[in-house]
C-alpha cells in the first residue's frame, strides 16, 4: 500500500476542556485490577499545567486510593484503561506490557474505503520534536512500530476497522493510519480538514483488553462498547 505524507508544522492550539460526566466508568474493579473506561477529551495523567490536572488517574485514585496507572491512552482516544492496585499488581501488570503479553484492539472510523480486507502498516516512529506532541515517520531513527488493521464494514463513504498494535508507540494508530491514505476521522492532528471535519471527536476507541490477571496467572479479557 503505497505511502502518503502527513501533515506537517505545528499542532493545533490545545485547550483542555475534560468532560465532567461521566466523572469515572467503571468496568470492572477487584482486589487486584481496575478497569475504567476513559472518556474522549480526558487525560490519562495529569499535564504539566496546574490547568490541566483533571485526569483518569486522579479521579480513579479519588475512589480508588492503591490505584496505579499501568499504561495511556491519548487524550482524545477512549476506552479500556487499566490500573493495577497496590505496587505488587502495577508491578506485575507492567511487565505484561513490557513482554508485549496483553493484547488490546480498537476500533475506529477512518476515512474512505480500504480496498483490502486487512493488512499491516509497518513504519518507524519518532517524536516530531520540533513539533511535539506531534509523531513522524522516519526510517533512519525511529523505533519499529507495527499495527495490524482489519475491515469490519462500510459506513457512508468511510470504513469501520478493527486495528491490533503490536507495538505500543505514541499517536502510533493515528499515525499509520494516515500514513496509508485514511486518516481517522476527527483526527486534528494527522488528518486533512475533510477527514478531520467528519466528525465531532476522534473516532479511535480501545475496545478490548486481555492481560494475565495478578492474582492467578490466567488471562482475563474485558470489552467497552465503542460510542461511535
Amino acid at each position: 500500500m503505497k505511502m502518503r505524507p502527513l501533515p506537517a508544522g505545528p499542532p493545533p492550539a490545545f485547550t483542555y476542556n475534560p468532560p465532567r460526566r461521566p466523572f469515572l466508568t467503571v468496568v470492572h474493579a477487584d482486589r487486584h485490577v481496575l478497569l475504567f473506561d476513559k472518556p474522549s477529551g480526558l487525560l490519562s495523567v495529569p499535564g504539566k499545567a496546574l490547568e490541566h490536572g483533571d485526569c483518569l488517574e486522579r479521579r480513579a485514585q479519588s475512589r480508588f486510593a492503591d490505584a496505579k496507572l499501568v499504561h495511556r491512552l491519548d487524550m482524545d482516544t477512549s476506552g479500556l484503561l487499566l490500573m493495577g492496585r497496590g505496587q505488587q499488581a502495577h508491578r506485575y501488570l507492567s511487565i505484561g506490557f513490557e513482554r508485549r503479553l496483553v493484547k488490546k484492539t480498537y476500533v475506529a472510523l477512518v476515512f474512505g474505503h480500504l480496498q483490502e480486507p486487512q493488512g499491516l502498516v509497518d513504519q518507524p516512529l519518532i517524536c516530531d520534536w520540533p513539533n511535539r506532541p506531534r509523531q513522524m515517520i522516519c526510517h533512519r531513527r525511529g523505533k519499529p512500530s507495527q499495527t495490524k488493521w482489519r475491515v469490519s464494514g462500510f459506513e457512508g463513504e468511510h470504513t469501520r476497522v478493527a486495528l491490533i498494535p503490536l507495538t505500543g508507540r505514541s499517536h502510533q494508530l493515528r499515525v499509520h493510519m494516515a500514513s496509508i491514505g485514511h486518516p481517522i476521522l476527527g483526527d486534528s492532528f494527522y488528518a486533512g480538514k475533510e477527514a478531520k471535519d467528519a466528525a465531532p471527536r476522534l473516532c479511535l476507541h480501545a475496545e478490548s483488553l486481555r492481560f494475565r490477571h495478578p492474582a492467578n496467572g490466567e488471562y482475563a479479557r474485558f470489552e467497552a462498547p465503542y460510542p461511535f
